[in-house]
């Protein structure tokens, strides 16, 4: 199964992702996810060290700066 197939199975669920060149994470609930692996996610927290750091509410990532797409726990 194609890795955009996987993420598209996640969409209305909670997700932590890893973007390339940023020590921190970002978790939120994946809205909706393309072929290109862009993500919209809404509920967005970015996160360091476990430690929630600000809100960032409703973001779009570009499929091409991201290194890893966690499931969460809910």
């Amino acid at each position: 199964m194609f890795p955009s197939k996987k993420v598209q199975k996640l969409v209305g669920s909670k997700v932590q992702v890893e973007m390339k060149g940023d020590l921190h994470l970002l978790e939120g609930t994946l809205k909706s996810a393309d072929d290109y692996m862009n993500l919209h996610m809404v509920d967005t927290v970015e996160v360091a060290n476990g430690e929630r750091l600000r809100s960032l509410g409703s973001v779009v990532l570009r499929g091409n700066n991201i290194i890893l797409v966690v499931p969460m726990e809910e």
